[in-house]
């Protein structure tokens, strides 16, 4: 196909077309003539005309009129072998053939002028709907590469790079190509710091030369030593302001860049800036929202600190207040609720300080469970047993089989996550409900479940409900606390690689499940050697 190409865009291929046809057309008009006698046969010439200016234009169109005139007197008009003509009807004849085929040439090198504007803007919105397409692609240097392939494709060229540089939004170059090719982009224009390349190069030093502006207007050739004759550059410009290149370089003896080809370039380059500027307004859009979102996170803390805080604090001053009144004879029944009164909200005041801090390490990114070995049953009857005081008031059941194997966790973090739990399903269930622990081995992970009777959650609101400081709206009860619990549980869990997931209770109730993966058990059996080594 490239040869082809290169053959018919010569200038001489339409006249050397032009002779084999009417060559051609003699050859078969003699041998018709041969059988029969038909009359105005010379119309068969007609056809080489419409071909010759189909593919070639209407100059050739023309010569190829021209040329058949003068074989069909050559040959078939008498005398035989001799330009000339016998009588006024020949003359008659020949200028009426002459007319009739400048009058086709020129028609079908009108419908071929058609064809090839439609082709034209055919090519031009097929690439531009690829670039467009290309340019979604989440990762833009992936995408700017995937542009660079598609017009190395479309052009026929050695090499493309895609090249933003410091005025751009974004410094980044993208290529594809020949090394060698990319070899003579790199020396006209070196590249940034951050480049994505389809094949690998030299980079070397600017080379000299100078600029030329060529038709239509933007689109330039930079004019350098001999080898760089082949680089063709399409600045790239948002509102008025270059911010980078296509360079473009042709193969060797590949035909140069036509005038529409240069309009197709400036219409992607346009696209590109376009592209850039939207990169950037994203990239700004989503910085804007990140520190809109952190502010009203900053917000919501310190409200819901500022609110749950008054009260512990109140009663902690309270009590302690009434304990130093030396005045007033306290019964030893009396200063002890004070201290239990105490000693309850600086427990309060303990867990937020702690919900906070590690939700503030979840966010940070900087949670690091120092993880080790331990019995899932012992945990549970720990935290039980610190926890007798919050849940006196219901019913607890454990549920634990003996045969399940250790665990890798972070005993204290995994502890605080049961904390949460329990103390939540404590808090919003009636006194006298139950409340069950259990724990099983589901594959190759271990699923614990705090399960209570309390009033079922919402379907809308089981799905955040592990969301920092979101509390259910229609809790018939209103308990203190800032709704942190469930979402630094959510975050020590998924530090372990696990996940945690809430669910109505068949029968009334919910259910609060996180699971944890099991180690191998040669390496739990490994662990075991090694210490009693």
């Amino acid at each position: 196909m490239r040869l082809y190409r290169s053959l018919f865009a010569r200038p001489w291929a339409g006249y050397v077309v032009a002779l084999a046809l009417t060559a051609l057309v003699t050859g078969v008009i003699a041998l018709i003539r041969e059988f029969a006698n038909i009359a105005n046969i010379s119309i068969l010439y007609l056809l080489g005309v419409l071909i010759t200016a189909i593919a070639f234009g209407s100059v050739p169109a023309v010569f190829t009129s021209i040329v058949s005139i003068l074989a069909f007197d050559f040959f078939f008009i008498r005398p035989h072998h001799r330009l000339t003509a016998a009588g006024t009807e020949e003359w008659l004849a020949l200028g009426a053939l002459l007319v009739t085929g400048i009058i086709t040439g020129e028609l079908g090198a009108a419908l071929r002028r058609r064809a090839r504007e439609t082709e034209r803007r055919r090519r031009e919105a097929v690439v531009l709907y690829d670039v467009v397409r290309l340019m979604q692609t989440p990762d833009f240097r992936d995408a700017l590469t995937a542009v660079a392939e598609r017009l190395r494709e479309e052009l026929e060229l050695a090499a493309v790079v895609v090249h933003f540089g410091e005025n751009a939004p974004l410094a980044i170059q993208a290529e594809a190509g020949e090394p060698e090719a990319l070899q003579i982009a790199h020396l006209a224009n070196p590249p940034p710091a951050q480049i994505l390349s389809h094949a690998p190069s030299d980079r070397g030093s600017r080379a000299l030369g100078r600029w030329i502006r060529v038709v239509p207007p933007r689109a330039q050739v930079f004019a350098q030593p001999a080898g760089h004759e082949r680089l063709h550059r399409v600045p790239v410009y948002l509102q008025d302001r270059q911010v980078g290149n296509l360079l473009l370089v042709r193969g060797r003896g590949a035909r140069p860049l036509s005038t529409a080809d240069d309009r197709l370039l400036l219409a992607v380059a346009n696209q590109l800036g376009l592209t850039v500027e939207r990169v950037r307004l994203r990239e700004v859009a989503t910085e804007a929202e990140i520190l809109q979102r952190t502010d009203e996170l900053k917000t919501a803390l310190l409200n819901a600190v500022s609110h749950d805080l008054k009260t512990p604090l109140a009663s902690i001053i309270a009590s302690a207040g009434s304990l130093l009144q030396e005045d007033v004879a306290w019964t030893d029944e009396e200063r002890r609720d004070f201290a239990l009164s105490i000693e309850e909200g600086a427990e309060y005041l303990n867990r937020l300080v702690s919900n906070l801090l590690d939700l503030s390490r979840i966010e940070a990114g900087a949670l690091r469970p120092d993880k080790d070995w331990h019995d899932i049953a012992g945990l549970i009857d720990d935290v039980l047993g610190r926890l007798r005081p919050v849940t006196a008031q219901h019913d607890v059941v454990v549920d634990v089989p003996e045969a399940l194997p250790p665990v890798l966790l972070d005993y204290l973090e995994i502890g605080d996550v049961l904390v949460n739990l329990v103390e939540n399903a404590a808090k919003y269930t009636p006194a006298g409900t139950e409340i069950r622990v259990s724990a099983r081995q589901v594959g190759a992970e271990l699923r614990v479940e705090v399960a209570d009777r309390g009033a079922e959650i919402s379907p809308e609101d089981l799905p955040r409900l592990f969301d920092p400081f979101y509390r259910v709206r229609k809790a018939e009860a209103r308990p203190k606390g800032m709704g942190l619990g469930l979402a630094v549980a959510r975050g020590l869990v998924e530090a372990h690689g696990g996940r945690i997931w809430a669910e109505n209770r068949a029968g009334g109730g919910n259910r609060f499940v996180f699971s944890l993966p099991l180690g191998a058990r040669d390496h739990i059996e490994a662990e075991g050697q090694e210490r009693d080594g």
